[in-house]
């Protein structure tokens, strides 16, 4: 085809109106993808020089104003994947008073691509290996690690990291063909020292940039059991970095005594997840299902950039499915997670709706990019302009929000009220904190979560002692309360 023939804009997977430095970043991810001293494939060196043209011609205000003269109406891009928007209600009303809107945005891939290849691994496993990691932890980890390396495909690449106030190169990111020597040098690291995350974090992402492709899924696997200190800046903003570059972080914290926010910020920053592993024989089920789900990937990065839409503030985030956990909302881009080929991603948002929005018949709620990256597509997917406007009425209308947000909201309620309870009693209000946690073990009881409610009704009497939450109770309940969202509602036993 013809350069002539087609949209600089699409080449590029940019929005027609895309700032100059979003032309600039598009066309250095395209350039990484499909440069000829990286690709042999049939066509991508033309692609690659379509490429170079869409960018020459964007990039210069007088050449993009003459283009842009020339194209036709545009039109909904044929995206490949499908997504949808639910709303908690149909309109807004007017009023002087604060209102809350709930959006769901769910992103599916194709039903074609559930039989399509997975895409080759690039993926760094970063092991605490501390003197607290001794025992059954270290054994489990090493044999995990080493049928994760039997069960590498040919196109796969695999690379180890160990760290503790230091960090060592265990197996260099390669493709291998020696597994057996391999297996060896993960056999023989030896716990010592203290913890250190990012001299860890540090040498796995050198070993996932060294092969790094955008055909590839990137990816960073953290194992700890312990706290790191005085470093934890320096890993956040390593993390933004790794993000930016589509590479993810699985955050795995074994034990009790791992700090469970910082890893959850170390890996919501890329649109990755944390995960409380309680005891040690649980590490290999829990690793072994992270790269199965890592093989399952459609789309190695969803997120969504958005704008200041006065009167409109998004107040909270939640990735409901694949992995369920908070979603940054320190920076304009969030972070949403990959897609998977037989899961649906599904996000929900809280917005604060404020009197200064609704003042007109149509109110802007979300004005933003949704932008996802595909590794198993040769070109760039077109970002898709999402704006969300909701019609303003003088009366709230009848009806109910739709069940999916009826259960969404019931279960992030629960998940909320720990959160809640958890920063009282670290504020010292014990009484406040307790109160909440009570009514959460109420909730659960009465849903059917015996087991969770008792663990709850347990950490509360060890806190009226205690005057605090401990490390083991906190991490049982917020974990618990985050795996509900993958859980099928249970019903009351009739006795």
């Amino acid at each position: 085809m013809s350069s002539q023939k087609q949209d600089y804009y699409s080449i590029l997977g940019i929005a027609r109106d895309a700032s100059e430095e979003e032309i600039k970043r598009a066309y250095f991810e395209a350039a990484q993808r499909l440069h000829p001293d990286k690709n042999t494939a049939a066509g991508e060196t033309e692609l690659f020089l379509h490429t170079q043209q869409a960018y020459e011609t964007l990039s210069n205000p007088r050449r993009r104003a003459q283009y842009d003269a020339t194209l036709p109406p545009e039109v909904k891009p044929n995206l490949p994947y499908g997504y949808s928007l639910t709303y908690s209600r149909a309109s807004l009303t007017r009023m002087e008073e604060p209102q809350m809107l709930y959006v769901i945005l769910e992103m599916e891939a194709p039903l074609e691509s559930r039989r399509a290849p997975s895409p080759p691994l690039n993926v760094c496993i970063v092991i605490d290996r501390s003197t607290s990691m001794s025992g059954e932890k270290m054994d489990v980890v090493k044999s995990t690690a080493i049928q994760i390396l039997r069960n590498l495909r040919q196109q796969d690449i695999l690379s180890v990291v160990a760290f503790s106030d230091r960090a060592e190169v265990i197996i260099p990111a390669a493709y291998h063909q020696d597994r057996s020597r391999l297996e060896a040098r993960i056999q023989m690291i030896q716990p010592s020292g203290g913890t250190e995350i990012y001299q860890g974090l540090e040498a796995g992402a050198a070993e996932v940039m060294r092969s790094l492709d955008a055909k590839r899924l990137n990816h960073l696997i953290l194992l700890t059991d312990g706290q790191t200190y005085g470093d934890e800046q320096q890993c956040l903003e390593l993390a933004f970095r790794l993000g930016e570059r589509n590479v993810g972080i699985s955050a795995m914290g074994i034990g009790m005594e791992w700090n469970d926010i910082f890893l959850d910020m170390l890996a919501t920053r890329t649109g990755g997840s944390s995960a409380y592993i309680a005891e040690p024989q649980d590490i290999k089920r829990l690793l072994l299902e992270k790269f199965h789900a890592l093989a399952q990937v459609y789309a190695d990065e969803t997120s969504l950039i958005t704008e200041p839409v006065e009167g409109a503030q998004l107040s909270y985030a939640f990735r409901l499915q694949p992995d369920p956990g908070p979603i940054m909302l320190d920076e304009p881009t969030l972070r949403l997670g990959p897609i998977l080929q037989d899961t649906s991603t599904r996000v929900l948002f809280e917005y604060i709706i404020h009197p200064s929005a609704v003042k007109s018949d149509v109110a802007n709620i979300l004005s933003g990019t949704l932008k996802v990256s595909i590794s198993s597509t040769p070109l760039p997917v077109p970002s898709f302009r999402m704006n969300i406007r909701l019609p303003v009425l003088d009366q709230p209308e009848a009806g109910s929000p739709p069940p999916e947000v009826v259960q969404a909201l019931s279960r992030l309620m629960l998940y909320r009220m720990q959160e809640r309870a958890r920063i009282e009693i670290e504020k010292g209000n014990i009484e406040a904190g307790t109160r909440q946690l009570q009514a959460l073990a109420a909730n659960l009881m009465s849903q059917g979560e015996r087991s969770l409610a008792r663990t709850i009704a347990l950490e509360v009497d060890r806190i009226q002692q205690e005057k605090g939450i401990s490390a083991e109770g906190g991490k049982k309940i917020k974990y618990g309360t985050r795996a509900l969202f993958l859980a099928s509602p249970k019903k009351e036993s009739i006795t």
